[in-house]
Order: structure tokens, then sequence, then C-alpha cells
């Protein structure tokens, strides 16, 4: 390839990086997607101050980026002979390959479309606003634990840390109308990990859990990696969820807390309770994906049942490293679910948790949820007035404070065809059909807004139009 026109895909995939994210993050960003998706193998990079000068960057700071890339593997350079790229490609073989033995679960996990390699850029769902998140705070608390009378944060914690948990409880008041006892909180690794414990605690092998359609891929992927049964019913937001006519025993309910993802809509308590009374599920897992201060009322979940249980995170708060979450779990239940988790998985973070207490009992964690959620909504607002009026559009979820946001086409619209045509874009999204049940033939593209704002936000939400159309068409 041409060096000039390898440099003018490079500015390309520069410029429609995230603007709050550092030049080095964004440089090794459009590096990785350029060499992944735009550059044959063995391409040469023009010199590094050429490229430098074209973006309009330090050269320390590229040298840094591309240092990055060649530890990955995906550039190499030597003196005198410039700077490569190198694609990772299957080498030919002439032995027969050997055949991978997994489990039949591991293989069912493995056929759904899962988490994308692409996990930055333009309109990626799941991800919150990580670029505005205080982290010059979150750092100052870290420097204020780590002392050594605080030693005992370098081991095991037995339950979890005491003060987080009293932060989680007075936060749940505050936000989710739930008064519960510090007891009933477990701390987890995250949703994923909440949910596999209720899976492994609460189910066996080959037992029914109930899940909506469209529903959560990694709740779904979770509970076929513990062996359960999954039936998913079809959810309508004017209609309530679509009954079984003869329904079978059901171990679990998994259902989504306030607001509905993928949907990105207000859920209904009394849809979700006229399905329990239909399912009669042993246990009813409602899961706060996404949530404002005002929508307590759309969950089921009470804190004094004998049956219902509440998954929660804060990777969706804050940023999706910091993989900490809380499950909220009767009373009965308490005692044998935290040895469960101990046994399990062991616990530690203890130096996390404590920092998070921290971040929660000094008032930031609401402050950054007042000023982000409102954020969420005016971006929501740009791109639902680009969406709205495309062809073959039904429907796009109403602007709210959530990170993210679903559109929905016409029956007979490829929607995984048109998410794979936008990521040749630097636009990623999430194709709606993968996630829905057969009987449910609901397609459309799931987005978000956590990476995106001001004027980027615009740009962008206008050249996913423009991309739009045309596949629509």
């Amino acid at each position: 390839m041409d060096c000039q026109v390898a440099l003018q895909q490079l500015i390309k995939s520069y410029a429609q990086q995230p603007e709050r994210l550092s030049k080095q993050v964004r440089l090794e960003q459009a590096l990785r997607q350029s060499i992944n998706q735009e550059w044959p193998h063995q391409t040469r990079l023009p010199s590094h101050r050429k490229l430098a000068a074209a973006l309009g960057v330090a050269r320390n700071t590229f040298s840094l980026a591309v240092a990055t890339l060649i530890e990955e593997g995906l550039l190499t350079t030597s003196h005198g002979s410039g700077t490569w790229s190198c694609k990772k490609v299957a080498a030919p073989t002439t032995s027969t390959p050997t055949k991978v033995q997994l489990s039949n679960r591991a293989q069912r996990v493995l056929r759904w479309p899962g988490a994308s390699t692409v996990q930055s850029g333009a309109f990626v769902p799941g991800i919150p606003d990580i670029a505005q998140f205080p982290m010059r705070k979150w750092r100052q608390l870290y420097a204020s634990v780590t002392v050594p009378q605080n030693a005992l944060l370098l081991s095991y914690s037995t339950g979890g840390y005491g003060p987080l948990k009293r932060a989680i409880r007075d936060f749940l008041a505050r936000w989710r109308d739930i008064h519960c006892d510090t007891e009933q909180i477990i701390i987890t690794d995250g949703t994923h990990n909440g949910i596999e414990l209720c899976a492994v605690a609460l189910a066996d092998v080959g037992d029914t859990v109930a899940m909506e359609s469209p529903c959560y891929w990694g709740a779904r992927n979770v509970f076929t990696a513990a062996g359960l049964n999954i039936e998913m019913l079809p959810w309508r937001p004017e209609a309530g969820h679509a009954l079984p006519a003869t329904p079978g025993p059901v171990a679990l309910a998994y259902l989504t807390g306030s607001h509905h993802y993928p949907l990105s809509v207000p859920t209904s308590a009394e849809h979700k309770q006229r399905l329990c009374e239909a399912l009669s599920p042993t246990y009813v897992v409602e899961d706060d994906y996404e949530f404002n201060r005002d929508d307590h009322p759309n969950l089921l979940f009470d804190a004094h049942s004998e049956r219902h249980l509440l998954v929660g995170s804060f990777s969706k708060m804050m940023f999706p490293g910091l993989r900490l979450g809380y499950l909220v779990v009767p009373r009965h239940l308490a005692g044998p679910m935290n040895r469960l988790r101990s046994e399990l998985f062991r616990e530690g973070r203890m130096l996390d948790q404590a920092v998070l207490a921290q971040f929660i009992f000094d008032g930031d964690l609401d402050a950054w949820c007042r000023r982000i959620q409102r954020d969420y909504l005016g971006r929501q607002q740009v791109l639902h007035d680009q969406l709205r009026s495309l062809p073959q559009v039904r429907s796009v979820s109403a602007p709210s404070s959530a990170i993210s946001l679903c559109v929905e086409f016409e029956p007979g619209i490829n929607d995984v065809a048109i998410a794979q045509s936008l990521l040749k874009e630097h636009l990623i999204v999430r194709p709606l059909s993968p996630v829905c049940a057969s009987s449910d033939p609901r397609v459309g593209l799931v987005m978000g807004v956590g990476m995106l704002s001001g004027e980027t936000l615009v740009r962008e939400a206008q050249r996913l139009r423009r991309c739009l159309e045309p596949l629509l068409r």
C-alpha cells in the first residue's frame, strides 16, 4: 500500500476517535483499527515526524503510541528500515488441526455473538463516559487508604468490606428507595459475577431460567455456562410479556430492572408481577443495569421478600474496569451465599472496595451520577433526532439518562449485516436480533452515547445517519 494512502486512512481513523480521550489513546486506537481493518499485512508507515505533523501531535506522544503497538505485536520497527504493520494472519499448515475439545455448554456460549473485540469508538454500547470521570479524586483516595495502618486491605475479605456495604445500603436508599439491612448486601466482582453466583446457588444443571426477549447477552451466556435451560419470553413495553401456554417449573426468573436493556425504555413492575404470577419462579433476579433517581417504581424488587434478589454494578455508573458490584439477597440467603462466594471465587479487591466506599461517603458518586445523567439525556436527544426520520425505522427509544439507545427497524431488515457494514466505518453498534428469541422477529441496532459528546457527537451522529440511509434503502 502507498504510504500516502496509509497516512490518509490513519488521519481519518484518528479524527473519528472521541476527542475527550488523550491523544496517545486516540492514536493507539486509530493505529489498531487501521492495521486490523484497513492496511494490508506489512504496510510501511510514513516517517514518525511526518505522521506526527499530519496528525497534529507531538513526536513523543506518537512514539509512545507506536511503542504500545510494538508491544502488542501489531507494529515492528528497526533502525534504517522504518515502521511496518504486522497484521496477525494464520500461518498455513499441512497438518491436521487439533480438534478443540470444549464442553457442550462452552460451545453453546461461543456460538452466540458475544462481547465485541472493539470496545472503544463511536456509539459502542455499554461503555460509560470514562473520559470525564473524576480520576484525580479517585487516585487521591487510593493514596489515602494505602497506609501501613490499612495493611489488612491486602488480604482476603470475608463477606465484603463493611464500610462499602454500609455505603451501598445508604446509596440504594437514596437512589432506589430500597431499604435493606447491610447483611443482605454481598459485594461482587461486577454483574456477571453476581448472576453467576445466583445461578450456582439457586439452580441446578438442567433447571429452567426465564428471560425476557430481547435479553442481555451477558446474562444469557452466564446461565448457559451454568448448564441451565433458558426460556425466552418476548416483552413489549405496550403489551407486557408473552406468557407460555403451559408453563413448566421455573427455578429463576431473570428480569431487567427499571430501565430495559437493550431496548432502552422504562420497564413495568406490573408486567413483571404478572409474569411471576404466571410462572411462579422459585426466585426472581432483577438486574438494575441502568437507572435514574426517579424510576424506582418500575422495580419489582422487595428487600423484605424471601424470593427477590437485586443485581447491581458500578461499571456502568463509573468505569468498566472497576469490576465491582453488589447483590441484595433475602435475609435467609445472606449467610449461605456469602460463604459460597468465598469458597468459589475467593474474595479480595479490598483496596478497591475501600476507595469506592470513601468515594460514596464523600458524596462524589451522587454528584457524578447527577452530572453525567444530565449529559446522557442531552446526548441521546442529539442521536434520537438524527435517527427517527430514517427510512425503515419503526421506533427510536425516547431520550433518557441511560448510556444506551435502541433503534428498531421494520421487519426484513438485516441488522447483523448493517452492524458489520458500520464497523468498516468505525461506527460500533450491536444488532438487536441475536438477543431475541426465535419467536421474536424484532430487528434493530443498540448503540451507546458514553464515548461521544459535544461537537464530536453531532458530527458522528450525522455521519451515522449518512451511512445508514443507503443501507436501509
